[in-house]
């Protein structure tokens, strides 16, 4: 508790102190570096400006007030017997089956004191007969309609009008709950009635939704494209851990459409869900918190989905819930309306506000490219300055956001979010202003993955120009430092180099990546049984996916690549059992990995599924330490330029560098061995060679072919005989523990002997 405490006040000092540094340098720039006199360009350049700068000075204080007490709800202890039923509405449009399954499966396995209280609905508003077999298959309720008016909105009210249960949860079609979900959401609602059992009407606790966050199993595409599935959390974490949770203390936690648990009398109150908005979910919440309920949002994850996997799609999802939001804010007259409190407006402006991030973000780049590039004085000040009033307060914003954040975000990162995005919503913004409104909207593609490598140079053309001309400024920067002998240039050298680090990162993301991966592969260590036609085998999960496993053992052992084996995984609740064959085997860091491709399921795919993804996704909660520009430019460089390399090898190979005795008493040299082959070193190459490994064990060798010159392949033609007796199998076994050669032992000699990778490549891989 004393380390907590201590942390808090650290964390309010920084917040504190950059809060006085903002405001000092808000003071100066504000009223001594616009430039009054160098013309109109330079003038409207400057007050654009320093608008961003008070206006983002604005948004952060608004964020700051929220973090400074973040007020987590705790959940209530309620009795058992008074759980109310609870309707579940998934929402589907144009989803595959394969994902409704996955989300309908979660649900059919969620806890709940009386399983009969929860009713389950897919529902459908493309009326497809595929959909409605899948929920009889299930065992669940189909509904759909005659028209599709109001959207998603519309469906949901459907929905409604033949259900009745008391509390409504509404999923996306691939969000898939935790098996504690209703456990973790419902008990707030029974609090409340147990505790207005003695009120009067007027002070009777109203709470209108529960929100939890929106999660993803599958890396979402800032993390995937930038080759940094395994340094930073996912774009959406900061919002729905964060800044939802901190908006508990003004009441202004925004309704996220999915993951959430909402009362039926509340929304029966406001009319049912909204349906003039193309964002539903947001104008819904603040009508709820319009008519006084309460919402409350946690953090902890306890449903998660399908992060959107190509570009395009991306933009689609970012411009309708930047519209929607403009578009709801002049509907709900938020600034006016008397029906919201001082802080729920500020809160619900601030949302509003960062969908202007576009505009931010053109004029935070253009700004530096004016002077240094075209000439134009966009501030007027000295190094001097810039080092007493500026410095300390950006030092500060980057350690206060980090640590408000608990590490989920920093500035850097969202420059870099904002710059990606920005060239695509720019338009859409600025039409929405302007009361150009979308009507309509198409839904996110989820689940239909696509290489977009090399496919998207059409949305490079905006980073590749303002590249160009960040370029063309740094160029001048350093012409001018030289020439006039005063380093007053470089603070816009600087201010170039950030933007171009962004633009740059920018061009990778667009650029792409490819996807390797049929489905989203979980890294968890579960216990695991292996049995093949030789043995059975105790050991742990490396990771796994809907399409196969892979295992860890401590030393190579043998498993039949030509036979199926079965796999039997086991957690607290689930039990799955499937066949397998084994498609790839390797010396890694932790041991051996050992990789499957399933190719059946026994009957055990749900519950399989549920191992899968009745967990937190496995991907990072915070930023990775090795996260400084040059690590992110170097690893981007390095994964788009290097060659991939694939290996086909289904049997552990496994070096050895030992002399080993024939029948004939002479000796021969086993470079490495994977029980079914051993590359010899041998000057003759005699069609049979019987090899005397350890007394009791022969290996009974028939050449196979050259590898290179005194490199011969020999076929091990008694692999059935040895293993198939256990007391062969054992010496051969520890016959490969004494003579082995591991991993760390041959990187070890490749570093004395400075053989190059390629050359042992070469040579070694004969198996």
């Amino acid at each position: 508790m004393e380390k907590l405490s201590l942390g808090k006040y650290k964390n309010r000092v920084w917040m504190v102190l950059n809060s006085v540094l903002t405001c000092v340098y808000l003071f100066w720039r504000i009223f001594y570096t616009i430039p009054t006199e160098y013309g109109l360009v330079s003038l409207i350049a400057g007050i654009a400006l320093i608008t961003v700068e008070v206006l983002g000075a604005l948004e952060a204080a608004v964020h700051y007030f929220n973090m400074h007490k973040v007020e987590n709800v705790p959940l209530p202890s309620v009795p058992l017997d008074m759980y109310p039923d609870v309707d579940i509405f998934i929402a589907t449009y144009s989803e595959p089956n394969d994902i409704l399954l996955k989300t309908v499966n979660g649900c059919l396995y969620m806890d709940y004191p009386d399983k009969s209280k929860v009713h389950i609905y897919l529902c459908d508003d493309s009326r497809r007969p595929e959909v409605r077999k899948l929920a009889k298959d299930m065992g669940i309720n189909y509904i759909d309609r005659e028209d599709n008016k109001g959207a998603k909105a519309g469906n949901l009210n459907h929905a409604m009008l033949v259900t009745s249960s008391p509390l409504i949860v509404t999923l996306d079609a691939d969000m898939i709950p935790k098996h504690d979900f209703l456990m973790k959401t419902v008990p707030y609602f029974v609090d409340a009635e147990v505790k207005n059992n003695n009120r009067k009407e007027e002070d009777k606790i109203k709470i209108g939704f529960v929100q939890t966050p929106q999660s993803f199993y599958n890396p979402d595409l800032f993390q995937f494209n930038l080759f940094s599935e395994n340094r930073i959390p996912n774009e959406q974490d900061y919002f729905y851990k964060d800044i939802q949770v901190s908006r508990n203390k003004s009441n202004s936690v925004i309704y996220g459409g999915s993951n959430t648990v909402l009362s039926r009398a509340a929304l029966d109150d406001i009319g049912g869900f909204y349906t003039q908005s193309i964002t539903e979910d947001f104008a819904t919440g603040i009508l709820l918190q319009k008519k006084g309920y309460i919402c409350y949002a946690v953090n902890e994850v306890l449903a998660s989905g399908l992060s959107a996997t190509d570009l395009n799609s991306l933009i689609q999802q970012r411009v309708r819930w930047a519209r929607g939001v403009i578009a709801t804010g002049k509907k709900m007259h938020i600034i006016f309306t008397p029906n919201l409190t001082l802080g729920q407006k500020i809160n619900y402006m601030a949302s509003i506000w960062y969908w202007y991030a576009p505009i931010k973000r053109l004029i935070y780049i253009m700004s530096p490219i004016l002077f240094a590039t075209f000439g134009y004085v966009v501030l007027k000040c000295t190094l001097l300055e810039v080092l007493i009033f500026w410095l300390p307060m950006y030092i500060t914003s980057n350690i206060s956001l980090k640590m408000l954040s608990g590490n989920i975000r920093t500035t850097k990162w969202t420059s870099i979010y904002e710059t990606l995005m920005f060239p695509y919503m720019l338009f859409p913004v600025l039409l929405e202003t302007f009361g150009i409104t979308l009507k309509k909207f198409q839904v996110t593609k989820k689940g239909q993955v696509q290489n977009e490598k090399g496919k998207n140079i059409g949305y490079m053309i905006p980073f590749l120009v303002l590249i160009v001309l960040s370029i063309i400024g740094i160029i001048n920067c350093i012409c001018t430092i030289f020439d006039s002998g005063s380093l007053n240039p470089i603070v816009v050298l600087f201010w170039l180099a950030t933007n171009l680090f962004c633009l740059v990162m920018s061009l990778f993301f667009v650029q792409g990546r490819e996807y390797m991966r049929k489905s989203e592969r979980v890294n968890a260590r579960i216990d695991c049984e292996i049995q093949d036609r030789f043995m059975s085998r105790i050991c742990k999960t490396k990771d796994f996916s809907e399409t196969g496993i892979s295992i860890i053992l401590n030393d190579p052992v043998n498993i039949d690549d030509e036979h199926d084996v079965s796999i039997q995984l086991k957690t607290d609740r689930y039990n799955a059992k499937m066949k397998a064959r084994i498609v790839h085997v390797e010396e890694i860091k932790d041991g051996w990995k050992y990789a499957f491709y399933i190719t059946d399921m026994c009957n055990s795919y749900r519950e399989y599924l549920q191992i899968i993804y009745d967990r937190v996704p496995t991907l990072p909660l915070n930023l990775s330490e090795s996260l400084s520009s040059f690590d992110d430019l170097r690893l981007n460089v390095s994964k788009r330029t290097k060659e991939t390399f694939y290996e086909n090898r289904r049997l552990p190979r496994i070096n050895m560098n030992v002399d080993v005795k024939t029948e004939k008493g002479d000796f021969v040299n086993v470079i490495n061995y994977n029980y079914k082959y051993i590359a010899l070193n041998i000057k003759d190459k005699p069609e049979n060679l019987l090899l005397i490994p350890v007394d009791g064990l022969e290996l009974d060798c028939e050449y196979e072919r050259t590898v290179r010159e005194n490199i011969e392949l020999y076929a091990v033609k008694n692999y059935n005989e040895i293993h198939t007796n256990n007391g062969k199998q054992k010496l051969l076994e520890k016959w490969i523990e004494e003579t082995r050669t591991t991993k760390s032992e041959k990187m070890e000699a490749r570093n004395d002997t400075k053989v190059s990778k390629t050359n042992e490549l070469k040579e070694m891989d004969f198996l």
